[in-house]
C-alpha cells in the first residue's frame, strides 16, 4: 500500500490585481494491491469511513471530509486558504489510509489463528 500526497498552492488576487493571500490544494491517493483490492470487493467496504476531518472555522468556509476506503483509492482533493488547515488535513488521509491497512490486515487474518503474549 502506497499514499501519494501532493500539495499545491495558488495565489489569491484581489478585484484590483492586489495579493489577498494563497489557496492551498491538498491530493491524495491511496494504491493498493490486487489482494488487497480482492478483500475490499469481498468485504464490501468500499464505503466504509476510515479517518474524519470537521472544522467549524470563524470566518472560514467550515471542512467536514470523510475518508472512505473507495474515496482514498480513487483519489481526493480539498482546498482551504489556511495552511494549519492543510497539515491537519494531510494527517487525516496519512491516519486514513493506515486505518486501512490495519483494516485489511484483520481481514486477511481471518481463518487463522493469533497468539498475545501478556
Amino acid at each position: 500500500m502506497k499514499l501519494t500526497i501532493k500539495r499545491n498552492q495558488a495565489d489569491v488576487k484581489g478585484f484590483f490585481g492586489g495579493h489577498k493571500g494563497v489557496n492551498f490544494s491538498l491530493s491524495g491517493q491511496c494504491e493498493v494491491s490486487q489482494d488487497e483490492k480482492g478483500l475490499i470487493e469481498k468485504y464490501k467496504i468500499a464505503d466504509y469511513v476510515l479517518a474524519r476531518y470537521e472544522k467549524q472555522g470563524k470566518g472560514a468556509e467550515p471542512i467536514d471530509l470523510s475518508i472512505t476506503v473507495n474515496g482514498i483509492i480513487s483519489g481526493t482533493t480539498i482546498q482551504t486558504g489556511d495552511i494549519k488547515t492543510l497539515l491537519e488535513l494531510e494527517e487525516a488521509m496519512k491516519n486514513g489510509c493506515a486505518n486501512m491497512k490495519e483494516l485489511l490486515g484483520v481481514m486477511a487474518s481471518f481463518g487463522g489463528e493469533q497468539v498475545f503474549q501478556i
